[in-house]
């Protein structure tokens, strides 16, 4: 219960007293005090075990002070780096290593060093896997990388097993799976597996093992991650420099180019061949030209990958054309039917797609030859003006031109704008009845579709267009062909954002006709009032909106 106290003691200032009576200023030094004195014993301990052997229980002792268990994971950083010291420093003396001369006690402490060393190793890669902040996950990886170059370095034969099943193995492994590990995996990434060249070829060689097995969605992502970030190829003549470990310069597969690319080539396709999503099929084709053909010695290799990709359909076909055209052009290979396929890819959904000016490049590069029949280029001419009836306008300014291309180098398609008939009689029957467009949309063979005996009628449509700029190019058919090609690079990035930006960036361009949003005003959209003024008759604009709701 509080008692009462003078107002000339209330007045006065007191320094804030906790329950313990210590202000808090003093409990501060204590704490800062308390922290000094632990470091100062972790120093003692690990200066004792340089001196003498008889203080190797010590080693025990830091371990214990590690603060990681199977219960929790709070490290003590200031003990982790002592105690990479103290390994270091064991391992660079030869006290690691057993020799069959060595005394039976001699081998019992070796024996024992090498499972105090285990122990910290573990507790390492489980601060890697599941430490609450970055910085200790980022420091757990930095001391192990260091016993890995030390165990490479200074224990004799040691040097493919620490990287090939040892504690690299280990960190990789936890580097990948690491929890909330985006830190992690940049800092492996940027200071290891991207700066040095062996860190970067035993990188490729545990991926190729890790993703051979069934991996989550999540872990797959990580690898694809991985591996995008390692995109540097080396050249025919490129010179190894760049080391990790020093003994990794005398191994002959390190430094060889041939090696380095068969481990990168096994790596990807252990990627390739998992269960992949349908996004990380997508964005894998997205680099495979640039980023993942490189790395192979065999291209050949991806013909599977490829192929199934082109057999999918939709955007996932239209991706995968660069990585087999790519292997049509550069390997041979044959590939059965494929203008047929590619003439199945030219649907409706294709001119909405963000993949659209991909597709038209390509597409130009496949139907560049002058030796493809007449009726096959046809054929592609009259599906996409078919489908520029209900193309946006982006897409229609790229159609005519490439349109306007392909009849320059294949004049025998021209019949397709102007046909003479001879015949009379037949030529008073089509002034007097008309006749049927001869291509068949349905037929899947673009060389019996009939389009050569068709007319680009669709073209002359589009001639009638409500945006202007669409119009104007369409009228391109219909005039001579004095140009000898229209560069498609002018025409492919045409967006509604680049329209907007045409109009309203021209403020000082006169409107030479006031824009009309109605053909026809209307006296009455929502409601029916006064339809006797019309006479009964309901034929304002309005009434199919209140036929079809009610508004009432």
């Amino acid at each position: 219960m509080p008692t009462p106290t003078d107002r000339a003691a209330g007045s006065k200032k007191r320094k804030q007293v906790k329950e313990s009576g210590v202000p808090s200023s003093k409990r501060r030094a204590v704490t800062g005090n308390e922290g000094e004195d632990a470091m100062a014993k972790v120093l003692e301990l690990e200066e004792q075990i340089s001196e003498s052997r008889k203080y190797y229980n010590n080693i025990a002792t830091l371990i214990s002070m590690l603060g990681v268990g199977e219960s929790s994971v709070k490290p003590n950083l200031a003990v982790a780096v002592s105690l990479c010291r103290v390994f270091s420093r064991l391992i660079v003396g030869g006290n690691l290593t057993d020799t069959n001369r060595a005394a039976e006690n001699e081998k019992i402490i070796v024996a024992w060093l090498k499972e105090r060393c285990s122990e910290y190793q573990k507790a390492m890669i489980t601060v890697m896997r599941e430490g609450d902040a970055s910085s200790q996950q980022v420091t757990a990886l930095t001391l192990c990388m260091r016993l890995v170059n030390e165990r490479a370095t200074h224990i004799p034969g040691a040097d493919i097993q620490v990287w090939s099943s040892g504690l690299f193995k280990n960190v990789f492994e936890a580097v990948v799976e690491a929890r909330n590990g985006q830190a992690l995996q940049s800092e492996f990434l940027e200071k290891f597996a991207k700066a040095y060249e062996d860190v970067r070829y035993y990188t490729f060689m545990q991926l190729a093992d890790y993703a051979s097995t069934t991996r989550s969605t999540e872990i797959l992502e990580t690898l694809i991650s991985i591996l995008s970030e390692c995109d540097s190829v080396p050249g025919a003549q490129h010179k190894f420099e760049n080391f990790f470990s020093k003994t990794s310069k005398n191994s002959k597969k390190v430094v060889s180019v041939n090696s380095h690319k068969k481990r990168a080539q096994d790596a990807w396709l252990s990627v390739l061949r998992s269960n992949l999503s349908q996004s990380q099929r997508k964005a894998l084709l997205r680099i495979m030209v640039h980023s993942i053909e490189p790395w192979f010695n065999r291209p050949e290799l991806l013909m599977d990958f490829l192929t199934d990709s082109y057999n999918v359909g939709g955007a996932t076909s239209l991706l995968a054309l660069s990585g087999l055209f790519y292997l049509i052009q550069e390997k041979n290979l044959d590939y059965p039917q494929f203008y047929q396929k590619l003439y199945s890819l030219l649907d409706a959904d294709l001119l909405h797609s963000k993949h659209r000016s991909r597709f038209f490049r390509l597409m130009n590069t496949f139907l560049a030859s002058t030796h493809l029949p007449a009726t096959l280029i046809a054929s592609f001419i009259k599906r996409l003006s078919r489908l520029a009836l209900n193309a946006p306008p982006a897409a229609i300014v790229a159609i005519v031109p490439f349109a306007y291309n392909l009849f320059k180098s294949h004049p025998t398609c021209t019949f397709m704008l102007h046909r003479v008939v001879y015949d009379k009689e037949f030529k008073a029957d089509l002034e007097a009845e008309g006749m049927d467009d001869p291509f068949d949309p349905e037929e899947a063979d673009p060389t019996l579709t009939d389009a050569i005996e068709s007319s680009l009628w669709e073209i002359e449509t589009l001639q009638s267009h409500y945006h202007p700029n669409v119009a104007a190019i369409a009228r391109i058919i219909s005039e001579q062909f004095t140009k000898q090609a229209y560069s498609l690079e002018d025409f492919l990035d045409y967006t509604y954002q680049g329209m907007l930006q045409g109009e309203l960036g021209t403020e000082d361009k006169p409107i030479k006709r006031t824009p009309v949003v109605e053909y026809q005003i209307p006296k009455r959209i929502f409601t029916d009032r006064g339809l006797e003024e019309d006479g009964g008759q309901d034929t304002a604009p309005g009434s199919l909106i209140r036929g079809l709701w009610d508004f009432a």
